[in-house]
C-alpha cells in the first residue's frame, strides 16, 4: 500500500476481501478450503460432496449455507459459489453470514461447556 508521501507501507490485517473482476482471487487461500476449477469458494450444501471435505464435523452436522469446508469458515459475496456476484447480494450475505457465526460460536460454547 502507498502512504500520502508515495512510499511502501504494509499494514498487518486480519480480514480481506477482494474481488474485481471475473476473478475472486482466492489463490492466496492455498487449497486451505474447498474451491470449485475456478477458485470459487465451495460452501453449503456443495461442501457436503465426499471429495470436497474430510471433516469429520460433518459427520455430524451439515455446514451452514454459508460456512466452507473448514468448520466456522465463511464466505460470501463474489468469492463464493453460486453468488449472484451482485453488490446488493453481497450485502444480505454478509448479515445472513453474521447470524451463522452466532449460531457456529453456540454450538461451539456447547460443545465445550459437555
Amino acid at each position: 500500500m502507498l502512504n500520502t508521501e508515495g512510499k511502501t507501507q504494509i499494514i498487518g490485517i486480519t480480514n480481506l476481501f477482494t474481488f474485481i473482476g471475473a476473478k475472486p482471487c482466492t489463490e492466496w487461500l492455498n487449497g486451505m478450503v474447498s474451491m470449485d476449477d475456478k477458485g470459487f469458494i465451495v460452501t453449503g450444501a456443495d461442501v457436503m460432496d465426499a471429495s470436497m471435505t474430510e471433516c469429520t464435523i460433518f459427520e455430524q452436522r451439515k455446514p451452514l449455507p454459508l460456512e466452507g469446508s473448514i468448520p466456522g469458515f465463511f464466505a460470501v459475496g463474489d468469492v463464493r459459489k453460486g453468488s449472484v456476484k451482485r453488490v446488493a447480494s453481497a450485502v444480505g450475505e454478509g448479515s445472513m453470514a453474521i447470524s451463522q457465526v452466532h449460531q457456529y460460536l453456540a454450538e461451539l460454547k456447547r460443545i465445550w461447556i459437555y
